[in-house]
């Protein structure tokens, strides 16, 4: 019976020996924002976000970017990330996937635009007749999607070319391949900005929010809240203001950009596209 007890004492030590020397694993999420910028700069962007995030959060976000913003949005649909920076989760059968909007960054609405350089020929939209029209990609949202609908609507026939995000667009434009582009808004102010260009809109659309942050439904909500915490309080301590003041110049956004919570409902906009877009386009 002594030598029993012996044991068992042995066996739960060594049990707890073995439990403490594990390492307590940290929860780890794919995070996947649409490629806004050319690669470097978007990674440039949001590295230093998602290291704070994860620091103050506890829960764990690695980057994952295609090349351009639709490989991105495939692995949000393939599964592979649990957290997006995005605006392409809002057509009916996207909707059906349960990703949640919990945040997004404390920036004016946007507009979905047709543009071309300041010293452009083109006076129009009838004259961009017959052709070649560049777009970030066929799943921007605002940058595709709604001008294009616009020019279908118009009966405009333009010949498209995708460019894998809207600084390849803009490369596009100046370069004198392209006629025009499609763009967001802000993202049209912040190139030029940054390039030191000058743009004329020829058309512009209703205003939208800029894009979500948004969750998967497989993220258990204690660490999907501390996640947004950690985003929404990066402006109250001088290390995360720091970083959105860097970004923010970065990419050409209004000084130390913060992030702020938002829900379903302040996408509503997306959804009422959808319900009048072109099938081709939903």
């Amino acid at each position: 019976m002594k030598f029993s007890m012996k044991l068992a004492i042995v066996a739960l030590a060594w049990l707890c020996s073995v439990a403490c020397a594990a390492p307590i694993t940290q929860a780890s999420y794919n995070f996947s924002p649409v490629n806004q910028y050319n690669l470097q700069l978007t990674a440039s962007f949001w590295n230093p976000i998602i290291d704070y995030v994860s620091t103050k959060s506890g829960v764990h976000l690695n980057l994952k970017l295609g090349r351009t913003s639709a490989d991105t949005t495939s692995y949000v649909l393939a599964k592979e990330v649990d957290f997006a920076f995005t605006n392409h989760l809002f057509s009916p059968e996207r909707v059906k996937l349960g990703w949640r909007v919990f945040g997004r960054r404390d920036a004016p609405p946007v507009r979905a635009q047709i543009v071309v350089p300041s010293h452009s020929p083109i006076a129009s939209l009838s004259d961009l007749v017959g052709k070649d029209v560049a777009f970030p990609g066929p799943e921007a949202m605002i940058a595709y999607k709604a001008p294009y609908a616009h020019l279908l609507k118009e009966k405009i026939a333009v010949n498209i070319f995708f460019a894998g995000n809207q600084d390849g667009a803009f490369s596009q434009l100046y370069s004198g391949r392209v006629a025009a582009i499609g763009a967001n808004s802000q993202l049209a102010e912040g190139y030029a900005k940054r390039e030191g260009k000058s743009l004329r809109v020829l058309w512009s659309s209703q205003p939208f929010n800029e894009l979500a942050l948004m969750v998967s439904p497989r993220v258990p909500e204690q660490q999907a809240q501390a996640v947004a915490a950690a985003f929404f309080n990066m402006d109250q301590d001088a290390h995360g203001r720091e970083i959105l003041q860097q970004v923010s110049k970065l990419v050409g956004l209004p000084s130390m950009t913060r992030f702020v919570p938002a829900s379903d409902s302040d996408y509503q906009s997306y959804r009422d596209f959808y319900e009048v877009a072109p099938l081709l386009l939903r």
